[in-house]
């Protein structure tokens, strides 16, 4: 992911309003390893239950602000995004408010996504060799690019105006 600047996160947020954009908690820019990830998501310091989503859309940051659904999973879910099946962590259901009119009459859309957003240290691991011959890293390369489609598909349907 290329690196972004406080300013351009700020602005990237498609379905939050001035005030929330302006009031949010941003991560420790310094500290994030931009070559490891495949979008910015960070859960809010002073909101536990509110998350953002930063990702590259046709060459531009586009945001979208999350809140974690009310109550708790019964069963072990599968993360949306990294698809992992073997999670060393939670993963929780977020809500998203569409953007434009769509987001004003109250449509949202839901999306499974591990609960601190490690969809991309998780899709970076050795997957398992399925079989002799299994080609390690090709399937790992699979996984990245997975990652990045189903995050940029969630994205584009909250930015979606209809």
């Amino acid at each position: 992911m290329l690196p972004l600047t406080e300013q351009q996160l700020r602005s990237s947020f498609v379905n939050a309003s001035q005030r929330e954009r302006k009031e949010l908690t941003l991560p420790d820019l310094a500290q994030v390893r931009w070559d490891d990830i495949d979008f910015l998501g960070w859960r809010d310091r002073k909101l536990p239950g509110q998350g953002y989503v930063v990702a590259h859309i046709d060459g531009e940051p586009v945001g979208v602000l999350l809140r974690q659904a009310e109550g708790r999973t019964r069963s072990r879910p599968q993360c949306s995004w990294c698809e992992d099946v073997h999670l060393p962590n939670d993963v929780v259901f977020f809500i998203a408010k569409r953007a434009g009119k769509a987001g004003r009459n109250g449509n949202t859309l839901g999306t499974l996504v591990c609960a601190e957003f490690q969809c991309s240290a998780n899709v970076r691991k050795r997957p398992p060799t399925a079989y002799v011959g299994f080609d390690v890293e090709a399937a790992r390369l699979r996984r990245i690019d997975a990652l990045r489609d189903h995050v940029d598909a969630f994205v584009r349907r909250v930015q979606a105006d209809d």
